[in-house]
Formats: C-alpha cells, structure tokens, sequence
C-alpha cells in the first residue's frame, strides 16, 4: 500500500511543477542565458571592428581595468554618486517628504506627490536635458543666484559630480517618498500618542519610534536605490558624457565609452561585471544589515 502511495506521488511531484516550466524556460533563454555570454565575452579580446575573431585572453581585460587611472577613477566617483543621491539624498529626502506629507492637509498632499512624482516619471534621458539646461552657465541656477546677488559659476564643470547628484535626488525622490509613505502609515497611532505623553518631542519620536519601526523599510528602499543608481546612464551621458576630463565619469559610462565609442567589447564587459560584483557586495552588506536589525 505505502509502495503504491508512493508511486502515486511520484508523477504528482513532477506535474506541480509543469506550470512553472515555461517561465523557467524563458529566465534561462533571455536572462541566464545572456549572462553566461556575457561571462564568456569578458575573457576574450572581442572587438567590435577590426578584428575577424576573437581569442580567450583569460583575466588580462581584469587585470587591465585595476592597472587603468580611469577606471580607478570610475570607481570612486561611483561610490561618490551613489553615497549623495542614493543613500543621503533621495533616502533622506524621500523621508523627510513622507513624514511632512503624513502631517500636511490632503490638498497639500496631493499636490506635492503630484509634483515629485512628476520628476520621477520623466524618462531618464528627458530628466537629464532638463537639468543640464538648469545647471548649463546659462541656464536658471546662476539666473537665481544672479537675482540673490549671488556668484554664478559654471556648475557643469566645475562641480559636474554633484551636479549630477542632485539631478539623480530630483528624479529618483519619488520612490523613496512612496515607500516611506506606506511604511509610516502602517505605524499606530498609539504608539506615537504615548511618545508624545511620556514628553518625547520630535526628534525624539522620529529617533527612538519612527525609525526603528519601519527599519526594514529603510533598509529594503536602501538597497533597490542603491542598486538603481549604480546603474545609472542615461541621466550623466545626458548631462556630462562622463566629462569634463573624467571627473562625473561612473562605471556605467565608462563601460560605455570603451565597449562602444572604442569598440572594446571584451573589456567593456569585464567592467560591467565588475559593477555588477559592486552591486552584489551592496546587497549582501545591506541583506546582513537587516538580519542582524531582526535577531
């Protein structure tokens, strides 16, 4: 009888899994798939033009992007971008809307989310022209500052790094207010009423309540933008093209330049494993960070 129980359950553990089978198909056709070429691709000195065939080369493509200035010099304005306009700006900035937007009249609600959201619905490359045109030597910031007495410079190249910072705060804001937005809803309103009888004033309240109640929030909105803004293109290309002389050029748009404009295929895609081996070592820290947070 057992025998024939499990028999029987044999074909019915396989069957359940039939529905699953075409999505499998299609993660392993158009995305594992692609990836393993790509792995392949980094260890040749695959070329887009000028060469007939390309050779295995081994790590030489890594090893030539450790040994390149530029590519040292991608990495760190990478992490400079992404500490300001991901984990300082649109985190604070999106939590700092949220809890506004949470005491503000619905009006006021409504026409700020609008407003915001706006930015953030813009297609990367239309956000990017509109801020060069702000930051441009002609353009509304020094026109501002002008109005205010105060002096202009030509913030695209003298400050290009936080120029696009601030662009990437503008536009990526949006999430981080919504996801605060859901989390700060979730928190009773007993809890903050008793905060406030116990003579806790707001900075008090927002420390020791707030945000260790919606801790995961913070840390789950931490890691996707972070993992957003690593990858980030289209914003700087349209602003800066990486420039001037490599000082807003990030991994994304260094990628670019060597496997396109200098039709570096191999070594272009070594580098963009390398950025996505960044984006691993940001999610495994940020993965830890909240398993500790909930033991």
């Amino acid at each position: 009888m057992s025998a024939t129980t499990a028999s029987a359950r044999g074909p019915r553990r396989y069957w359940r899994w039939l529905p699953l089978s075409p999505a499998t198909v299609l993660l392993l056709l158009f995305l594992v798939g692609p990836i393993g070429y790509c792995v392949w691709i980094a260890f040749t000195d695959l070329q887009l033009t000028g060469q007939e065939s390309s050779s295995f080369v081994g790590f030489d493509n890594f090893t030539r992007a450790f040994g390149d200035e530029h590519f040292r010099n991608a990495v760190v304005l990478t992490l400079v971008f992404t500490l300001l306009s991901s984990i300082v700006g649109q985190n604070t900035l999106g939590l700092a809307l949220a809890a506004l937007m949470k005491r503000a009249s619905r009006p006021v609600r409504s026409l700020t989310g609008a407003i915001v959201i706006s930015a953030w619905v813009l297609p990367e490359i239309v956000a990017g022209f509109l801020l060069y045109t702000f930051f441009s030597k002609d353009g509304q910031l020094n026109a501002i500052l002008d109005w205010l007495r105060l002096p202009e410079q030509n913030w695209m190249f003298s400050l290009p790094i936080l120029a696009v910072s601030f662009a990437n705060v503008w536009r990526g804001t949006a999430f981080s207010m919504l996801v605060y937005s859901a989390a700060l809803s979730e928190i009773p309103k007993e809890v903050t009423e008793s905060a406030e009888v116990d003579g806790a004033n707001g900075w008090k309240r927002l420390w020791h309540v707030t945000l260790p109640m919606i801790r995961r929030s913070i840390g789950t909105n931490l890691m996707l933008n972070t993992l957003q803004t690593l990858s980030v293109f289209g914003l700087i290309w349209a602003m800066t093209k990486g420039g001037p002389a490599h000082r807003s050029e990030t991994l994304p748009v260094f990628m670019y330049d060597q496997a396109f404009t200098k039709s570096l295929i191999g070594y272009g895609t070594a580098v963009a494993l390398l950025l996505l081996l960044v984006g691993a070592l940001f999610s495994v820290v940020y993965l830890r960070l909240m398993r500790e947070e909930v033991r």
